[in-house]
């Protein structure tokens, strides 16, 4: 859209040094196309002819234009009148009950004392009544007769329960994460990572990174729906349902359903699951690469502030009871990279924050800055594949899922190709997917086969694990069962690999020393 003109001011007005000059200058570029329509002109000169050939560009599909007239209008026009954004909430009604003295006179001067134009029915008074039924329906807050409150020299309305010590009007989702956190499973691999998406679930959304998440999503869908034969309208209905991840969407969103029954102040609030620093984490990627990846050229400043916020969630948010030493590690990441992005973000905060300790998982202010690195480099940014744990799951997942479209396209030559050193020859696969073939149909590779869910790791696997997925067993090694997408939805049938560990540090990439085709 356009900016208003009160918008156009406040930008304008910033131009110059503040304290040094008493003028600046304001310069708007007019958008691509007139400029190339300029060039053309003056290219052409007094030429009539050759200017009534010239066909002129249009702005592209979908882009605000603006013009000549556009920048006059902005540069001479009034700024636009002022409006009151004033907005009872329920935070706003438990901060003035929570206060001493008489919350009642608090809240009608408050309330009454606004720069709203006067009206007859002040809506302020009644949505804040129809916040106190709801606090009292949920048995938050609690009244007191006035014959008892002078009595007791107490409030008519006070507080029925605690409020959360680290509840914040800016953050009122802050408890529920806490709440929500309570919900993980500490013993999960993925406990990390899940903490910090019930974090990112309470921020504000980066739109520019969610939508090119999404974008890309759509993209993959598309491709794997082309490759399984579905027509173009059934592509279309089904991408109406791709969004960016949603790691615990369905836990978090259920756990606020239930949350809110007895913290009310959170009704009108809304949890985001979303997954940009964990998609950093288990990418094992920098502030740049995100950036390049999904082309965020012009968004930069969203991103790096939407990053510098998840550092101060992490670190304020989240109980030393929560805080393993790999969430610590993650924390400590970020702090690192937004600093080394750029550290005024922190700094601020940090000195607000002094005497951090370190193993908190927080980071004391510093000027300086230094080189981005991805979660688990090394100090030269080299990432060992076998460093960040998360990145190399996905590596694994990968070399599993390629293998199954291998086996989907019955290529057995190029299973060969991969697999033979370790036995497993073209004619191999061949006889062993062969009891499938004589089941089903096809094999499915889409997002379904692709899911995380199909994939189940064994990290410490001992002898009768290895003999129940029909492998020899081998040590530092991983058992990764990969559950195949069969058309019936049985999924009874597993492509279950060893992953040497150590050989894969030590050649930097995926090694499978044992592979086995098993049926449930």
């Amino acid at each position: 859209r356009h900016l208003t003109v009160r918008e156009f001011h406040q930008i304008a007005g910033r131009a110059g040094r503040a304290g040094y000059d008493t003028e600046g200058l304001v310069i708007v570029q007019a958008p691509d196309h007139v400029i190339e329509n300029a060039k053309a002109l003056a290219k052409a000169g007094d030429d009539e002819k050759k200017r009534r050939k010239i066909v002129r560009k249009k702005a592209p599909e979908g882009q605000v234009n603006w013009t000549e007239a556009t920048f006059e209008r902005l540069r001479d026009s009034q700024p636009e009148t002022l409006t009151s954004q004033f907005r009872v909430t329920h935070a706003m009604v438990l901060d003035v009950i929570a206060r001493e003295g008489d919350p009642v006179a608090h809240l009608a001067r408050l309330l009454t004392d606004t720069h709203d134009p006067a009206t007859d029915a002040n809506p302020h008074l009644r949505r804040a009544v129809h916040i106190y039924r709801a606090l009292r329906q949920a048995e938050v807050v609690e009244h007191v007769s006035s014959a008892q409150a002078e009595a007791d020299g107490t409030p008519r309305l006070r507080l029925a329960v605690e409020v959360p010590d680290r509840f914040a009007l800016n953050s009122p989702l802050s408890p529920f994460a806490l709440a929500a956190i309570t919900l993980l499973d500490p013993e999960s691999e993925t406990y990390a990572l899940d903490v910090v998406s019930a974090i990112e679930s309470t921020l504000e959304n980066p739109w520019p990174v969610l939508y090119a998440q999404r974008n890309e999503a759509k993209g993959e869908a598309v491709a794997a729906m082309k490759a399984e034969g579905l027509d173009y309208e059934q592509r279309m209905e089904a991408l109406e349902d791709v969004t960016w991840p949603e790691p615990l969407a369905e836990l978090l969103r259920a756990a606020l359903a239930s949350y809110v029954h007895t913290n009310p102040w959170a009704l009108e609030f809304e949890i985001h699951p979303k997954s940009v620093v964990r998609e950093m984490v288990e990418h094992a990627m920098t502030f740049t690469d995100l950036i390049a990846r999904y082309q965020l050229g012009r968004s930069e400043g969203v991103v790096l502030r939407y990053l510098s916020d998840a550092y101060r969630a992490l670190a304020n948010s989240v109980p030393p009871e929560a805080r393993t030493p790999e969430l610590a590690a993650i924390t400590t990441w970020l702090a690192t990279l937004v600093r080394a992005v750029d550290s005024s973000l922190l700094d601020e905060w940090a000195t607000l924050h002094a005497g951090i300790a370190d193993d908190g998982g927080r980071v004391a202010s510093s000027g300086g800055s230094g080189q981005e690195r991805a979660f688990g480099a090394d100090d030269d940014g080299r990432v060992a594949i076998t460093a960040n744990p998360h990145a190399f799951r996905i590596q694994v997942r990968n070399a599993l899922i390629a293998r199954v479209e291998e086996l989907a396209r019955e290529d057995y030559e190029r299973l060969g190709e991969r697999d033979g050193l370790i036995g497993w020859t073209a004619g191999r696969w061949e006889e062993a997917l062969a009891p499938y073939w004589e089941e089903h149909d096809w094999l499915g590779t889409g997002p379904e086969a692709r899911a995380a869910g199909m994939v189940e790791f064994v990290g410490s696997p001992d002898a009768a694990d290895f003999e129940l997925a029909g492998l020899e067993a081998g040590e530092d090694a991983w058992i990764v069962k990969q559950r195949l997408d069969d058309p019936a939805g049985n999924g009874d049938w597993f492509l279950n690999a060893r992953v040497d560990v150590a050989a894969s540090a030590e050649s930097d990439r995926v090694v499978i020393g044992g592979i086995a085709l098993a049926r449930l």
